[in-house]
Formats: C-alpha cells, sequence, structure tokens
C-alpha cells in the first residue's frame, strides 16, 4: 500500500502506510524507514572469494547405505533434514543406522559446524551441524562442505541460503536428466568476506530478525490451523442438523402450531418423490435399474425429518471426463477449450479455473463433457491423500470441459447441488470414502461402483437451503481470514529474503548501528 504523497515524516521520507506499519509489527519486523545517524557509512566493501578458498574439506554421502538401515545407533542425514527457509537441521523424521568400519563410514561422518548442502533435486538447501548432534553420517543426496578457521561456519551457511547464493546455485546445475551439483559447484559459489568480528555480528542480527520473525509466523500458524479447525466444525455441524433449526422443530414452534402443525415434505418423502420421478422418466435403453441403496452401516443417527441417502439415489448423472494428454494441453486459448483438471480442484469444496489449460475437442464432445454452473466435480484418481477431492462449479468459463480424473456429478430438483457438496467435503463422508479407496505404491482411485453406495444424510429442501446459505456466511468470513492470513504469510518470505540479502551488502549490520545511535542519542536527551 503506498503512503499518501501529501504526508511526510520529519526526515523527508514518504510515511508507510498506516496498515503496513502494523503489519510489519505482526511478523516481528520494523519498517527499515529509520534515518542515519550523522558519520554513518552508506556502503561497505568487503572481498569476494571462492566457497572453495574457505573450505577444508568437501565431500557427499555413499550410495547404498540402505543395507545398515536400523532401529537405533547414529544419525543418517538426508534430504529431508535440510530446508531452504533455515540452516538449522529438521530431525522430525529421523532413519538411523549401523555404519560401516573404515574410510568410507570416517570420510561421510559429520562434526559440528560442518555445512550440508543438498545436491540433487531440491539443491540448494542448507543445514548447519549443531554441537549437541552426536554421531551422524549423510546420505549421497547431501554435500558435506567444512569451514576453515578463517570463517564464521554460521556465516558461511546463512551467506549459501541467502538469494544470491541460492540463484548460483540454480545456475552451476548440471546433468541432462536429472539436474544436481557436483563438488566442484559446492566450492564456486561467490562469498563476500568481512573481517570475523563483522561475520559474527551479522549472524546475530539475522539470528535476532529472524526469532522476531518467526514468532509472527508462528502466530500466523496458529490462526491458520484454528481456521482450518473452524471449517471442519461448521461442515461437521451442517451434516448433523446442528447449524441452524430443522424442519421438524420450527414446525413444533409456537408460532408454527397456532393454527395446527404445518405440513412439510420429509427427507424420506423427498426421496420418494424423487425415485418415482427418475423411474417414471426414464427413457433409456433396456429395462430400468434402481439405483443402490445406501450403505449405512456404522453411521449416525439422523435428526428427525432426515433421511440416509446413498450419492446413486441422489444423482440424476455421473459421467467420467475427457482424456487429454499432456501433448495435447496447451496455455494458448486458440488451440481449444478451456479444460479443468484435478489440481484445479481444492479439498475445500471449490473449483479454480483462474489457471486453465486449453485442449483441442470436437462439437460432439463439447458438448457432451461440458461444465455448468453447479456442476459437482468429484476427483477420482490422484495420491491417497487427494483422492476423493470434490468441488463445486461456480461461474465456469465458457465451453469449459473435464478431464478423465473427474466424475461429474448432477442432481434433479429437490437436492441442492451445494449441501450435497458440502456433505461429500465433511470429514464424515471422507472417513466412509477412506474405506472403499483402492491404492498401489504411485496412485489411488475411488471407483464408481464404491462411491455410489455411499450414505449422505439428506434433510428437506428448504432446510438444505437454509443450511448452505448459513455455511456460506460463515466460511465467507473464513475465507476472508485466510487470505489475510496467506498475504501476511508470502510477505513473511518476501521479508526473509529481504534480510538476508541486505545481511550480505552489509546493510542489514548498518541499519542496526543506525538504530543503536538513534537509541543512545534518545536516551541522552
Amino acid at each position: 500500500m503506498s503512503a499518501n504523497p501529501g504526508t511526510t515524516a520529519p526526515t523527508g521520507r514518504n510515511k508507510p502506510a498506516q496498515g503496513k506499519e502494523r503489519s510489519d509489527a505482526a511478523l516481528g519486523h520494523a519498517a527499515q524507514n529509520t534515518p542515519s545517524p550523522e558519520g554513518a557509512k552508506e556502503s561497505v566493501e568487503w572481498p569476494v572469494v571462492k566457497s572453495g578458498e574457505l573450505l577444508a574439506f568437501v565431500t557427499s554421502g555413499s550410495r547404498g547405505w540402505a543395507k545398515y538401515y536400523a532401529e537405533s545407533g547414529p544419525l543418517f542425514l538426508r534430504i529431508g533434514n535440510l530446508d531452504h527457509d533455515s540452516v538449522a537441521l529438521d530431525l522430525r523424521d529421523l532413519q538411523r543406522v549401523a555404519p560401516p568400519a573404515g574410510a568410507e563410514g570416517t570420510r561421510t561422518k559429520v562434526q559440528a559446524s560442518d555445512i550440508l548442502i543438498s545436491i540433487t533435486a531440491d539443491v540448494g538447501m542448507i543445514g548447519l551441524v549443531p554441537s549437541t548432534l552426536g554421531e551422524a553420517y549423510i546420505n549421497q543426496h547431501v554435500a558435506l562442505a567444512r569451514p576453515l578457521p578463517t570463517v564464521h561456519p554460521p556465516y558461511l551457511a546463512w551467506c549459501l541460503t541467502s538469494p544470491k547464493a541460492q540463484r548460483q546455485f540454480l545456475q552451476l546445475q548440471r546433468g541432462a536428466t536429472k539436474v544436481g551439483l557436483g563438488l566442484d559447484d559446492i566450492r564456486a559459489v561467490d562469498v563476500p568476506l568481512p573481517p570475523l568480528p563483522e561475520q559474527r555480528r551479522i549472524v546475530a542480527e539475522i539470528e535476532k530478525q529472524f526469532t522476531r520473525l518467526e514468532a509472527g509466523l508462528a502466530a500466523l500458524r496458529r490462526v491458520q490451523a484454528n481456521l482450518k479447525r473452524y471449517r471442519a466444525a461448521v461442515l461437521k455441524a451442517a451434516c448433523e442438523g446442528r447449524l441452524v433449526p430443522t424442519e421438524a422443530a420450527l414446525a413444533r414452534s409456537p408460532r408454527a402450531t397456532k393454527n395446527g402443525p404445518p405440513a412439510y415434505e420429509t427427507g424420506e418423502a423427498l426421496l420418494a418423490r424423487i425415485l418415482t420421478e427418475r423411474r417414471q422418466n426414464w427413457q433409456g435403453r433396456g429395462q430400468y435399474k434402481e439405483p443402490a441403496a445406501p450403505d449405512t452401516r456404522n453411521v449416525a443417527t439422523v435428526p428427525e425429518g432426515w433421511t440416509w441417502a446413498s450419492v446413486d439415489q441422489l444423482a440424476d448423472e455421473t459421467m467420467i471426463g475427457l482424456d487429454r494428454g499432456r501433448a495435447q494441453q496447451s496455455a494458448d486459448p486458440a488451440t481449444g477449450v478451456p479444460y479443468i483438471k484435478m489440481n484445479n480442484v481444492t479439498m475445500d469444496g471449490r473449483v479454480h479455473c483462474d489457471e486453465l489449460v486449453f485442449v483441442p475437442a470436437s462439437r460432439e464432445e463439447a458438448t457432451r463433457f461440458s461444465v455448468q454452473d453447479g456442476d459437482i466435480l468429484f476427483n477420482t484418481r490422484n495420491s491417497k491423500e487427494l483422492v476423493g477431492k470434490v468441488g463445486l462449479v461456480r461461474n465456469p468459463p465458457a465451453g469449459a470441459i473435464y478431464n478423465n480424473n473427474l466424475m461429474r456429478i448432477r442432481v434433479p430438483a429437490g437436492v441442492s447441488q451445494a449441501f450435497l457438496a458440502l456433505q461429500m467435503c465433511s470429514h464424515e463422508f471422507r472417513q466412509r470414502m477412506e474405506l472403499v479407496k483402492k491404492a498401489t505404491t504411485s496412485v489411488a482411485a475411488v471407483y464408481s461402483k464404491d462411491l455410489l453406495p455411499l450414505a449422505i444424510a439428506l434433510p428437506p429442501l428448504a432446510e438444505q437451503t437454509r443450511i448452505v446459505a448459513e455455511v456460506e456466511r460463515r466460511l465467507s468470513v473464513v475465507e476472508e481470514l485466510e487470505s489475510v492470513v496467506t498475504a501476511n504469510l508470502q510477505r513473511a518470505t518476501r521479508l526473509r529474503q529481504s534480510i538476508l540479502q541486505k545481511a550480505f551488502t552489509g546493510e542489514l549490520t548498518r541499519e542496526a548501528t543506525c538504530k543503536e545511535g538513534l537509541q543512545v542519542q534518545t536516551n541522552r536527551r
């Protein structure tokens, strides 16, 4: 947000917008607009050396250590123990080994203050070995760099994490099919080299700034987790008839019974009507086949006026989408029609249509696989964690179709598409779906024959409408807050990069000196 150009701070610089000041404070990072005290240096010039000049030893781990895996013993450090956002090792997922005797084990054994670097896949992640780690070894995807006494190890580790060093790692990658870094690449990174006292001061300032930033990030993550729990609680209450008054309760209210209890169509009566009308309107080939009855084993009792129905009973139509391979997909709209894929369906019931590819489709295909407002898209194949995602289509682009990892579900009058979608997004429905997933090592699927009998709690239509309205009201507030949290998390990432960028040009410690000088001047007044 830009400041009002007509309002300036006493220094003559533009005053930052009030909202930005609050956001900076929330992330623990003060706005960098502190004036320089008289005499402060405006720039520093440090010699730049190659990282190899600062390293006594560079190696990588050995292959084939899986045979040494053990339940106890020294740690075996892998790429998963490194991160881009920190030089601290992530020790949540640990593997232990019984290392072999001899030179191979000695070579790959880490020491305190060693720097670890990922050299395959996601290259350039950095870890600094703490003195408290104990005996540990590295695998072949990690390089070990042992600093000389001429450099402060945390300084070099943070320097290799900086945006400039990370860009160098990306440029140094090699390999036609499997990119990675060689040991010579680890020695080839440009490193600005201030005197040792300044290195220690830079590290102290980085850690101070990051401690503040991490406190703000932790608060944002707690908010994010609480919003996720609240969303799940809203869906649970909606699917159990506890979010709004039921039709049965309204029918018994004093106002409703003044002239005798009003009649309302129960969920059971509604389901019977839907099935009767479908049977009567059947125009397909052969004899009409009754839809699968709901599997009500291990389901809860529904509220008064509700009934259990199956997905099959509530779906007028289910259809798998059109198969178009990656070679037929394009970002150019002139090449075909918008193509909704499984990655466009979210875990919270939405379909994002802002980043679609385009595929060729005949007129018949475009009609057969068209997507319209209110369609439900069910993800039939994906990873075990993501398969079964459900999205409600809202305002799709003209001519959009969907792919063969999605099933389109359309419902009859008497069933709210939004209500069915939120039921299928609920934790309870996903638990029932877990029991029918079929999975291999790389992919999982929910087949139509297993999905269609799954139970859905069906209330009267008026109650469905009220439930959807209340869910949308509550979740609209959640989505606004989630957007704010996401924006601040992204901003925190930029702040982190900015801190590292300033650290290795001397600007970070210079700003700290300026603030200290101003504080001294203020205290003297």
